[in-house]
Parts: structure tokens; sequence; C-alpha cells
């Protein structure tokens, strides 16, 4: 028996865990072929017919020759090689038009890419969790560079405050869908690659079926739920991903699920507590920062197609603009993973909300505690209700907006604990924030701590849009 290789094409990888080739032991050709396909019923169903033999649309050669065209079966040495082709139209290769080669002529002169490289990315698949900040760059350039098909999940519509950083989008999009936006944009871009859009929400219920069948998934989500959730779910389908994530001046890249490479809970086990983690919308964002990590993200699934280069499989790239440093860190596959280790114990997608402990609805975090909506608060105020109004947000936001002319005192939520001592706790405190959020978390301390204090629901939003239109929110 000799040790064969099956060299496995893009479309196919992520029915055999994203590897390029597959190694059996054979004396043929047809035997290793056989081998490769009794234990996996996926890629049999792909490749094979109910007549047991291979499909019209596949060939597989045996170094230059087509197994078809033989009428034996070659008997193969230690080291010899398959190859799984994919065809079109009755066969041959994918193939660029006239068009196509002008449009990346300067691709074909680069010898990592070349026709060759070009046709891979033509085939390519390459699904988008996000059309925002980190998925603008993204879809940007993936259509630039000629990938086939594009997929993009988003249930957004675009907001002026996105403007600052999502690419993809302009003043005039403003309250459409960000799907039907990007997709006229991409499009317009690239006529010649296909756009595919899931306007849903991603959830343990559809993540299967909406990543299956895709060569990349690149991760440009902002919560993480829907990061453990597009983990998981591409590991199980043996799909690399492209991970990316920012905070105001940082961000981090680095490629997950891939052969023999970690996932990203290897890297994180398990979320952080809500109140440490919150989005862009509470503590802000460089806008320049996302087309930097997205760009990045652009690049690696660029090379995981073309098979190139060193992707950031079991590196984790650290990237800090405000002082412009990149550093890498490694990580390591570990074993134990529930997930990608040896003996994983999540085999289905679970509950990611109540994993992640975040409630769906948006202000929920304040249920737990009790709140006061602002007509309640204007009543306090009209009656001349002794109280102490609180804003917990940051001095810079407060500079945009604030409550001073309703007696609001500026306290910082980590400055907080520190300042017990000066709250007058015969008093009732009324906690505010931007949108009710961080000040629920502080209610709850303040109340363990023996406190009278409730939360505003809504936050300051909520205040601007009942009371004063001309307040600057952010």
């Amino acid at each position: 028996m000799a040790r064969i290789v099956i060299r496995i094409p893009t479309p196919l990888r992520p029915l055999v865990e994203g590897r390029s080739g597959v190694e059996v032991e054979a004396g043929s050709a047809r035997e290793a072929l056989a081998r490769l396909l009794e234990s996996n019923e996926r890629l049999r169903a792909q490749l094979v017919g109910d007549d047991g033999e291979l499909r019209s649309y596949v060939n597989v050669y045996v170094g230059k020759d087509n197994l078809r065209d033989l009428v034996e079966d070659p008997e193969l040495e230690d080291g010899a090689e398959l190859s799984i082709v994919p065809s079109i139209a009755g066969g041959g290769d994918v193939g660029l038009t006239a068009d196509e080669l002008k449009r990346y002529s300067r691709h074909l002169l680069i010898p990592e890419v070349g026709l060759e490289g070009q046709e891979r990315l033509k085939q390519a698949r390459v699904l988008l969790i996000g059309a925002g900040g980190l998925g603008s760059p993204l879809a940007l350039y993936l259509t630039a560079a000629g990938v086939g098909t594009i997929g993009v999940v988003d249930h957004d519509e675009v907001d002026l405050t996105n403007l600052q950083r999502q690419i993809l989008y302009d003043t005039a999009s403003v309250g459409t869908s960000k799907l039907r936006s990007a997709a006229a944009r991409l499009r317009a871009m690239n006529p010649e690659v296909q756009i595919r859009t899931f306007e849903t929400r991603l959830e343990s219920s559809n993540a299967l079926e909406i990543l299956d069948g895709w060569d990349v998934v690149a991760d440009g989500s902002d919560n993480f739920p829907t990061r453990y959730l597009v983990n998981d779910a591409a590991v199980l389908l043996g799909v690399p991903t492209v991970y990316g994530a920012i905070f105001r001046f940082e961000g981090q890249v680095s490629v997950f699920g891939a052969a023999e490479g970690p996932c990203y809970r290897c890297l994180f086990r398990e979320p952080p507590p809500p109140e440490l983690a919150p989005s862009c919308a509470e503590a802000g964002v460089f806008g320049v920062l996302p087309g930097i990590v997205g760009t990045i993200q652009a690049t690696e699934a660029i090379k995981l197609i073309l098979g190139q280069g060193r992707p950031l499989v079991g590196r984790l790239l650290l990237i800090d603009a405000l002082r412009m440093t990149f550093r890498e860190l490694s990580i390591r596959r570990d074993p134990d993973c529930p997930v990608c280790g040896e003996s994983p114990t999540i085999t289905e997608l679970i509950d990611y909300e109540e994993f992640c402990g975040v409630r769906p609805e948006p202000d929920a975090a304040a249920s737990s505690v009790p709140e006061i909506d602002v007509l309640e608060l204007r009543r306090w105020l009209e009656q001349g209700r002794a109280f102490q109004l609180i804003d917990v947000r940051e001095p810079y936001e407060w500079q945009i907006c604030n409550l001073e002319p309703q007696g609001a005192r500026l306290t910082p939520m980590d400055r907080l604990p520190s300042l017990l001592g000066e709250l007058d706790s015969g008093r009732p405190l009324v906690i505010y924030c931007r949108t009710g959020v961080r000040s629920a978390h502080v209610v709850d301390a303040l109340r363990a701590a023996g406190f009278e204090a409730v939360n505003l629901k809504g936050g300051i939003v909520a205040w601007a849009e009942a009371f004063d239109p001309e307040m600057p929110v952010y």
C-alpha cells in the first residue's frame, strides 16, 4: 500500500475540514479515491452519482492524465498525487473573460496569483458576517479582487453614526437597508461578482444552513454571542474563519478553524461579563481602525483562497493605531477545547445569548433593576422631589450632551466606587448613561451597597427623543 495525497479544490475544502490535501493509503488511483469517499458521505454526494460513477462536472487527474481517459486503474507509488478538478459547462477550467483579464491584469502579473490564482478567486465563495465597519473594507476589497461569490449577513439599516467608519455607505443611504445599499455598491464596482445577501439575524437556528458551502467565513461581528456562534458553526462545518475585532484604537486579527489550527475558543474559552465588553456605540471606535483591520482580514481571506503565503493561523495580530504598533502572539490549539479539541463536548449549536450572559432585547439589561422612564423623571423634576441625578458616562460624553440643567452630576462609572462616601444616602439616586445599559450595572452595585437607586430607562437618548430633539446625541 502506498501513501497517496489527494489534492482538494477550494470549493470542496469545507467538506474536509478546510484541508487542501488528504492523505490515504491505497495501491491504485481508483482505490485511493474510494478510500477518500468511503469516510466522507458529504464529499461522496458531491463527487459521485447514484450510479457510483464520477459526476460529469468533476474530473480526477493522475499527474497530467484524466482518470476518465485511462482504461486501466493505474498503480501508484508512495507520495503520488491525485487532483480533484471541478468542471463547468461540460468540463475544463473556469477561465476568465477578456474583460476579466483586463480588470485583474495587475493580479495576473504577480507570480503568487497569476492566471491560476485569479481563476481560484473566481471560483471562491466568501461569507461576510456583518456589513459594518469591518464588513465594509472586506466587501470592497474582496469584490475588487474578483472573489466569485460573496455572501453578506446583516439585518440593520444605515444610521448616520455609521458613516464615520462604514465606507460602503453614503449620506443618501441613511435609513435604508444596509444589505440593499451594500449590494448595489458592490455590483456597481464589479458586475462579474455574485453578491448574495442574508437579511436576517444570525442565530443558532439558521447559522449552520447559512455558513454551509462557503470556502472562507470573515467575521466582522460586533458582539460576543455572534462571535462564538460563528466560531462554533464554522468549526462544525470545517470552514476557516478570518477573525477581526476593534475597540477604540485597538484591533485584533487571526485565522481560526483552519486545518490543524486553533479556533476562537482555544484563545478565549469564555466571554467576558457584559459590563466589561461595551459595544462601539458605548465605547466609541477610531473611524480609520476598521479599515486597517478589515483590509488585513481581506488579505488573509485571499491568501487562504490562493494557498499562498503564511496566513495568521496560530497567530494573533494586535494593532494599536494610536501608537501605530503591530504585535504578534502565538496561539496553540487546545486539546481540551470544547469545540475543536480531541474530545469535543459542543457538537451542536447552543444558546449563545445565555452563554455570553446577554439578554436579546437591547434594553433588557435594565429589566433586572428598578427603573423609571423619562416621563417619570420629568414629573419628579416638576414636583421638586429630592433626589440625586447621576451621570455615569465618561467626561467626553458629558461634553456632547448632558442633563446638567436638570441637576445632573457627572460621576464616571469607574470612579464611582471611590466616591460613594460623597453621595447622600438619605436621598434616592437616579442613574443614567447613554442608553441605560451601563447605568443598570451601576444601580445593581449601588443597591448592593445599601443605596436607594433606580435606573433611567433608555438613558439620555430617551430623554432627547422625548423632550429635547435639538440635543446632540451619539
